[in-house]
């Protein structure tokens, strides 16, 4: 009995002792499979740094044309961006198209001056001193306006929704609308108290409109920023107004809203920037000796640009982010056409050569297109554009 008693331990000892080792060997292998999984993730992540760092530093010497399509358009007419739609007008109309050459909408005019605003993938055309607004998207014609008074300047948002400065014999009216021709928001302005408007932008939503006044105090020229907000925060408060600024000695020929919540505003000799979706306040200022000779911009970032202060370079850009952030100075060469942004990086180019930076300050391209160029804009990032000449529309890959 007592044998028995001793070889049922043993053996229940046995048992416990290979439950045991079964145990250490499952956790045991359970921790070489998560070793593998993290030393796998490691090479992984370390492989797409690599990569990263590798487009980084990478420079372009040239580019693949990777598709091509016939376009027709006059000699005289100006194309430029509506969002990934091409945007073309003249003095006789306009029409839109897509980077596959497909016409969205042709609409026709006679205006002998034209005044184009755009913002996102809407534009409006209207006649300086006219009193006709043509309002559309990238996709179709969205509605006219009619306005009751000559149009001195206009300015669209997202939505299509657009504010106008009109002329009347003694003061200029300032008026908003509605795509369909609807007027939502009546004001004005006299020279002898709030000033002559001189610069106009409403934010992306339609409910924000900035406002750039010029005046005479005491012989001394002036200039008043001024935000409407046309949602319940400004209807409490007398005609729309939210916040103002003055700026003594000072002309701001530009006001202009980034994105929603960030707008700037350039004189001949400084930047401000502004902040705020419901009261806009300044968050930053940038004065210069040297006079700003054009001003560009995207949803994140502000460029002025100036003549050079180094021999070896025609023009220094500064550029600062929404948060009013001085990003860095950039000096170029290319006597340029036009500037975008493109994430982080900024595309300069004219007809026949085109420079391409990162906000880092690297210097990703500079070739020559060798073809007329009369627009280029994104073909959806990784260094993919989009050359409208006269007579294509070509996509091409830089490599």
């Amino acid at each position: 009995m007592a044998a028995d008693i001793k070889n049922y331990l043993k053996e229940k000892e046995k048992r416990q002792k290979n439950q045991d080792d079964y145990k250490k060997k499952i956790r045991k292998h359970k921790l070489t499979i998560v070793y593998r999984v993290l030393l796998a993730a490691a090479a992984l992540g370390a492989a797409l740094a690599l990569v990263v760092v590798q487009a980084k530093r990478h420079i372009y010497t040239g580019y693949d044309t990777l598709s091509s399509v016939n376009r027709e358009t006059s000699s005289d007419a100006i194309d430029v961006r509506l969002k990934n739609g091409i945007l073309t007008y003249s003095k006789d109309g306009a029409h839109c198209t897509d980077a596959k050459g497909n016409v969205k909408w042709n609409q026709t005019y006679v205006i002998q001056d034209v005044k184009l605003a755009t913002c996102g993938s809407v534009a409006a055309i209207g006649s300086y001193n006219g009193r006709e607004i043509y309002v559309q998207n990238t996709e179709k014609q969205l509605g006219t306006i009619t306005t009751t008074m000559p149009i001195r300047n206009i300015t669209v948002a997202d939505t299509g929704r657009v504010t106008a400065t009109l002329a009347d014999t003694d003061a200029t009216w300032i008026m908003t609308y509605e795509a369909d021709g609807s007027n939502s928001y009546t004001g004005q302005a006299h020279m002898n108290d709030g000033g002559y408007p001189i610069s106009i932008s409403l934010s992306p939503s339609g409910e924000l409109l900035a406002v750039s006044y010029l005046y005479v105090d005491a012989g001394v020229v002036k200039s008043n920023v001024v935000f409407y907000n046309f949602g319940p925060v400004g209807a409490n408060q007398s005609d729309y107004m939210v916040s103002a600024y003055t700026y003594s000695d000072l002309v701001v020929p530009k006001v202009q809203f980034m994105n929603n919540d960030t707008a700037f505003a350039a004189g001949d000799s400084r930047l401000m920037i502004f902040s705020g979706s419901q009261k806009p306040v300044t968050i930053g200022e940038y004065l210069y000796d040297d006079e700003i000779q054009s001003v560009f911009y995207s949803e994140k970032y502000v460029g002025l640009v100036f003549l050079s202060d180094q021999a070896e370079t025609k023009y220094r850009m500064d550029v600062y982010n929404a948060s009013a952030v001085k990003v860095g100075s950039y000096y170029f060469d290319v006597d340029y056409t036009d500037i975008f942004f493109e994430e982080d990086a900024m595309v300069i180019y004219n007809e026949s050569e085109c420079q391409i930076f990162t906000t880092e300050g690297v210097e990703k391209y500079r070739g020559n297109f060798g073809k007329s160029v009369r627009l280029m804009l994104s073909a959806g990032g990784s260094y993919k554009y989009y050359l409208v000449t006269d007579n294509t529309i070509d996509t091409i890959q830089l490599k």
